[in-house]
């Protein structure tokens, strides 16, 4: 609750105020007609003025739903000032000039008459953080960008997406990963590749790459794969899975070296063994 100061009309204040009341009120809708916006507010305060004192000046503003945005912000966006009164604030075009702000998705802007008004909002969450161009942002679900990255304890447990178009496609690959907790608890961030595909990029520097459609299948089967034979954990350094019917790794070159040198190992003693 904010608490807005001032005095109300006095008791018997005169029929002059309801007048001037009742003039500043046309007076505003003159100014309102079209007129540049120092006369409208110009008039605008007059209508106040006259307002305030025949007893509908805003003292009390019940704010509700606001975490990230302070009442600050949400009063000075709405227009409320110490001296506005509850007839001559918009209470559309207050909730429209609230919802602008990337912090709030939906807003109400009710007034009680004689002195009373009510905001309420309804905050975005960070769904996503996503880099783009060296900058990292905290993105709604629906991929609005809402603040920069910082180190708030709400942010740091976010999954990262990285490049182009990735925002628009973040809740497709965080409900794919969701349904592989085993893959996704490894997964450091998801890169989107030409706005096509999804590359995850795990912890141990492993890049799995994704197929344009049926990313649900395919981690299904790459969680198989590494619960049964702990491929994750093996020394390779990309994991393809863009073809549906076959699975690709590619060895890390130390594992490559070792690899060729076993296989010449093997070969050499296989030769060995048949001249004997």
């Amino acid at each position: 609750m904010v608490a807005l100061s001032g005095s109300r009309l006095a008791n018997g204040g005169g029929i002059w105020l309801l007048a001037a009341f009742y003039g500043a009120t046309a007076a505003y809708g003159v100014h309102v007609g079209g007129h540049v916006p120092a006369v409208v507010e110009s008039g605008r305060d007059i209508a106040d003025a006259a307002a305030n004192v025949a007893g509908f000046k805003i003292r009390t503003v019940n704010l509700a739903g606001q975490n990230h945005v302070t009442p600050g912000e949400i009063l000075a966006t709405a227009g409320v000032k110490p001296t506005s009164s509850l007839p001559f604030l918009d209470a559309e075009a207050a909730r429209t000039r609230l919802e602008e702000l990337a912090w709030i998705k939906r807003a109400t802007v009710q007034k009680f008459y004689p002195d009373r008004l009510d905001i309420q909002v309804v905050e975005r969450e960070g769904y996503a953080l996503w880099q783009k161009d060296g900058k990292i942002n905290v993105i709604a679900r629906d991929g609005t960008i809402i603040a920069p990255y910082s180190d708030d304890p709400r942010y740091v447990k976010l999954p990262i997406v990285v490049g182009e178009g990735a925002e628009a496609h973040v809740v497709e690959i965080v409900e794919a990963l969701d349904l592989v907790p085993g893959v996704r608890d490894q997964v450091r961030a998801a890169i989107r590749v030409a706005d096509r595909r999804w590359t995850l990029k795990l912890r141990n520097g492993i890049d799995v790459r994704l197929p344009e459609t049926g990313v649900d299948g395919a981690l299904a089967s790459l969680a198989v794969l590494d619960r049964d034979k702990s491929l994750l954990s093996r020394d390779i350094i990309v994991v393809d899975l863009r073809l549906a019917d076959r699975v690709t790794v590619r060895l890390s070159d130390a594992a490559y070296e070792a690899r060729q040198a076993d296989l010449k190992a093997k070969a050499k003693a296989a030769k060995k063994g048949g001249n004997t």
